[in-house]
């Protein structure tokens, strides 16, 4: 894929085949698997996800990327579009290095501002971001990026916690 999104400090581009190294050693972290359903178990189960993340992009229903700064991934965002493609959920999560830098904001600001252009980006009316309820900084990085808390949704399985819906509408008005 040749989409990529860039900022003064962040590029975001779709995970390709060279950064199966990269993505396991940034998955093999225990604050990573206790606040996301992310898993990835070594290289070769790195293959596999990037293959998933590929097949993503090919039916335009979950665009994935990898979170790079100064060059090096140090996370992941994705962008699941709604059926009626009016809609989308966006996901994130950031490895150790770059917890506290500013990189999930940022990354969230740039496909944010992707997915609402009309012009150049997917077009959506409207972005939810959900999270565990108990995970105080995706909250932070969904307040500094515009994302009003919408509802608590309760736990779906005995082991899932509630989650906050934070959305964020197109017409909303651009913030400074």
């Amino acid at each position: 894929m040749s989409m990529v999104l860039s900022s003064t400090s962040l590029t975001l581009r779709p995970w390709e085949p060279g950064d199966t190294d990269a993505l396991a050693a940034l998955a093999d972290d225990e604050e990573l698997r206790r606040w996301t359903s992310h898993r990835v178990a070594g290289p070769q189960d790195a293959v596999r996800w990037i293959a998933a993340q590929e097949a993503g992009w090919k039916s335009r229903k979950r665009l994935s990327f990898a979170i790079l700064l100064t060059g090096r991934a140090v996370g992941h965002i994705v962008l699941k579009r709604s059926k009626d493609e009016t809609c989308g959920e966006l996901g994130y999560w950031t490895g150790a290095s770059a917890r506290g830098l500013g990189v999930a904001s940022g990354a969230v600001e740039l496909l944010t501002a992707w997915a609402f252009d009309t012009n150049t980006g997917v077009g959506l009316s409207r972005l939810e971001l959900i999270h565990n309820a108990a995970n105080p900084a995706s909250c932070r990085v969904a307040q500094k990026t515009g994302y009003s808390l919408a509802s608590v949704l309760p736990a779906r399985a005995p082991h899932e916690a509630e989650r906050h819906l934070h959305a964020r509408e197109r017409e909303a008005v651009p913030r400074s």
